[in-house]
């Protein structure tokens, strides 16, 4: 019988949709990588997700983010995701957690629940944090690394971390990550040498900095929908 993931079966084959969609998986930002991740996974049959984010959908997003427009200016991404994925798949059980994710509030999340987990903040000691308690747990995790000031979507990539260049995201934290003595951590980045931004913002980003990267449609796009691909591929060879 014809449904929704008729075409997604046909390629993924019938076993491969049922672990989709018996999965967990959990995403973290929903911003201009992170809703792309989301997208992707609704709409491949992923049936069990979790998305984190405080934030509010802001007039600067509308230039990259798949939830952004004008009607959901001012209304929180987490609440806006949820109705999207609804849209698209009513059966989708979805738990948001409305909160700006750091180390302080990682208890507050429970990573042995999840079958993967993808990382698509901005923050590196919420990276690092995230990806500290998917290795404490023994569950998959991808990162994504820096997305912003970027032009070229196609020299984006797939790599262990400890294989990383270029990208200043990366160098951190592949440094961090190595004094913690933890590996084999699999992210998506870029050689790309990242442009200068010179916009200052008057909001405060949650580094305390002002500066605020550079960003296009069709970068974060890509990049979310690697990381999802990823993790797609992932759950239906295990």
């Amino acid at each position: 019988m014809t449904n929704q993931f008729s075409r997604t079966e046909l390629l993924l084959g019938k076993e491969g949709v049922q672990k989709l969609a018996s999965s967990r998986i959990i995403v973290f930002g929903i911003g201009g990588v992170g809703g792309y991740v989301v997208e992707a996974l609704v709409r491949s049959g992923v049936k069990n997700i979790d998305i984190v984010d405080n934030d509010k959908v802001s007039l600067t997003n509308l230039n990259r983010q798949i939830i952004a427009t004008q009607s959901t200016l001012g209304k929180y991404k987490v609440d806006v995701m949820e109705a999207r994925i609804k849209d698209i798949n009513p059966e989708t059980n979805v738990i948001k957690h409305n909160l700006f994710y750091t180390p302080v509030v990682s208890s507050e999340i429970d990573f042995t629940q999840y079958d993967y987990v993808v990382d698509a903040i901005d923050t590196v000691s919420g990276k690092l944090s995230i990806i500290e308690q998917c290795k404490k747990n023994n569950v998959p995790v991808i990162s994504s690394m820096g997305a912003g000031n970027k032009t070229h979507p196609e020299m984006f990539e797939i790599a262990d971390i400890s294989k990383t260049s270029v990208c200043p995201l990366a160098k951190v934290i592949r440094q961090e990550l190595k004094k913690r003595k933890i590996s084999k951590v699999k992210v998506v980045y870029s050689k790309e040498i990242p442009q200068k931004s010179n916009f200052i913002s008057d909001e405060k980003l949650p580094s305390g900095k002002k500066q605020i990267p550079g960003s296009c449609a069709y970068v974060p796009s890509v990049v979310g929908f690697i990381i999802a691909s990823v993790v797609i591929r992932d759950i239906i060879e295990k």
